[in-house]
């Protein structure tokens, strides 16, 4: 009798669904036959500037080491965090910092670390889908508190906490409906949390927001000892290919999701390309500004479709398909004509997609594709 390795999984793995990315370009060119040149995609919250030459130029000079193994501890790469993170206010540490393959990497960690089968963890509607996973993976509980406004109700999410609670994660601002929280609503929340309570904060899209009231979690650190906060050079660095994130928290906290940290899981060319990244304050710049022009193209759009949509401070945007249509077909016909955006149904808002900030071209060809649809 064949062995069915079903039953020899991990109990909280059997039930589990891949997390399932935007849909690649090369994909959609196979399917519909259709040239990749021709193909918009704006589905992966991706950085449609290109690497910053400072990125390219540091991962050229790494080619004649390509057999060595990377620095395991990423000396130079949390140097430069340090140097770039820190002010008069706050020092970052190299003891404070976990490398991930991704930020990704750094939710995993925190998980295994401090979760066990049977606890809970406590997330918002709408939370980022990899929170779930993580956790299901040892096999604890997912508490999602009600979405206000399609953002964090941390009152609601207070009150889920209880004894079995490990980890709380919030994201600001929220993947992908775009809402943030302000400093004095996440402060208020965090002098409740229970200390023995971590609180796991996402701000893979801190650079991009412009608010005065927002939050920068790192400059909180010294007043919570159970924060963690993680970031990434997806985004705004524009090194989405690289997969390298990171985390800051405690030196008593990072010294244990090092310990759980893979050998070499950050790769010598996303060390060095990083590192260079976090030295090119223009390319940030630019990539700023040409998101927010984007922003601001894509909801006058909207408005002028008679579209709602959800305000962002992220450089994506979820807008919601007249009830006449459904979002998966919308979906589907901007496929067919070559612009890839994002359904959000499994984030619980079946009748929105989610739409990233390209350039001005690509911006204006999925308007002009959405108008021919909508018509």
């Amino acid at each position: 009798m064949a062995v069915d390795f079903q039953q020899l999984a991990v109990e909280g793995v059997r039930g589990l669904m891949p997390y399932q990315p935007g849909k690649p370009i090369d994909e959609l060119a196979r399917e519909l036959g259709l040239k990749e040149a021709d193909i918009v995609k704006l589905a992966s919250n991706e950085n449609p500037m290109g690497p910053s030459p400072k990125a390219l130029a540091a991962i050229q000079a790494e080619l004649a080491d390509l057999t060595r193994y990377p620095d395991g501890a990423g000396f130079e790469l949390k140097k430069a965090l340090c140097n770039t993170l820190s002010s008069d206010a706050y020092q970052v540490a190299p003891e404070q910092i976990t490398l991930g393959n991704g930020s990704s990497d750094i939710l995993d960690f925190i998980t295994r670390v401090f979760v066990n089968d049977g606890d809970e963890i406590v997330v918002s509607q709408h939370a980022f889908a990899i929170y779930e996973l993580v956790a299901r993976m040892v096999g604890a509980r997912t508490l999602a508190a009600p979405a206000k406004d399609f953002g964090h109700d941390l009152d609601a999410m207070l009150a889920l906490i209880g004894d079995k609670t490990r980890i709380v994660f919030i994201t600001n601002p929220n993947n992908p409906t775009g809402t943030w929280l302000t400093k004095d609503e996440l402060t208020a929340f965090l002098d409740k949390v229970p200390e023995r309570v971590l609180v796991l904060l996402d701000e893979a899209y801190f650079e991009y927001v412009d608010e005065a009231e927002y939050p920068d979690g790192i400059q909180l650190l010294s007043r919570y000892p159970n924060l963690v906060v993680t970031r990434t050079f997806s985004k705004a660095y524009g090194l989405a290919s690289l997969r390298v994130g990171y985390g800051i928290s405690s030196p008593q906290i990072a010294d244990l999701l090092n310990r759980v940290r893979p050998p070499f899981n950050v790769d010598s060319f996303a060390l060095a390309a990083a590192a260079a990244a976090l030295s090119d304050d223009d390319y940030v710049a630019q990539s700023v500004a040409a998101n927010k022009a984007g922003m601001q193209q894509l909801t006058a759009a909207f408005d002028a479709l008679g579209l709602s949509f959800i305000p962002s401070v992220g450089n994506f945007i979820a807008f919601r398909v007249p009830d006449a249509m459904g979002a998966m077909d919308v979906y589907k016909q901007l496929l067919a004509k070559g612009v890839i955006v994002r359904p959000v149904a499994n984030y619980e808002m079946p009748q929105y997609l989610r739409v990233s900030i390209g350039t001005q071209a690509e911006n204006a060809t999925f308007i002009n594709a959405l108008t021919a649809v909508l018509s």
